[in-house]
């Protein structure tokens, strides 16, 4: 039993005053639109529809916060990139967006999931630079539609590109249809979450 597996939907936010008071450790999921972000996080929690999955991108509209027991939380943000939203509806999502990442200090790691057929997009790259100091997985999804040459060409050009990244950062391939990547992904998940919880206990 993984501590993924207790994932529980708590509450979805879509102004900032809706955002729930900080306490567990958070680890965000971010990327852009129709990248597999809401499936990358049901196969990680073992949930078949935890996030809702869509083919049509820009369908989550809220900031998810996803409760594991009282260890942690996942938090799903609203994927980016998608030009056919609507421009007023794109600025409040970034204004949300921004007052989370602005005033969480209980944030412990982002999880940038990325097509693995197009990693690293500048609107990758400007989040990344945004968070700092903060812990980052370059989940690069959808691993099973490249060959085995290509994963690993991708995954060595995407490692070099955050080399010089000062947080702690790891880049995995990852898979929702073959399962590539979900144990160590976890992994390595629990491993930032214990940390972030000994240095801030609640």
């Amino acid at each position: 039993m993984h501590v993924f597996s207790s994932a529980q939907v708590v509450r979805a936010a879509g102004r900032p005053a809706d955002l729930p008071p900080e306490g567990a450790a958070e680890v965000v999921f971010a990327g852009r639109s129709n990248v597999g972000k809401s499936s990358a996080i049901n196969t990680l929690t073992g949930r078949k529809r935890l996030a809702h999955t869509s083919k049509t991108p820009g369908r989550t509209q809220t900031i998810n916060f996803y409760a594991l027991g009282d260890a942690a939380q996942l938090v799903d943000l609203p994927g980016y990139g998608y030009a056919r939203v609507p421009r007023g509806l794109r600025s409040e999502w970034r204004s949300l967006v921004d007052a989370y990442l602005s005033s969480r200090r209980s944030l412990a790691a982002v999880v940038l999931v990325m097509d693995a057929r197009h990693p690293l997009t500048a609107l990758d790259e400007q989040l990344l630079a945004w968070l700092g100091g903060v812990p980052a997985l370059a989940l690069l999804s959808k691993a099973d539609k490249l060959s085995r040459r290509e994963q690993a060409a991708v995954l060595k050009s995407t490692r070099l590109r955050l080399a010089g990244r000062s947080a702690p950062t790891e880049v995995q391939l990852f898979s929702s249809v073959t399962r590539q990547g979900v144990e160590e992904a976890r992994a390595l998940l629990e491993q930032w979450l214990h940390g972030a919880q000994i240095k801030s206990p609640r």
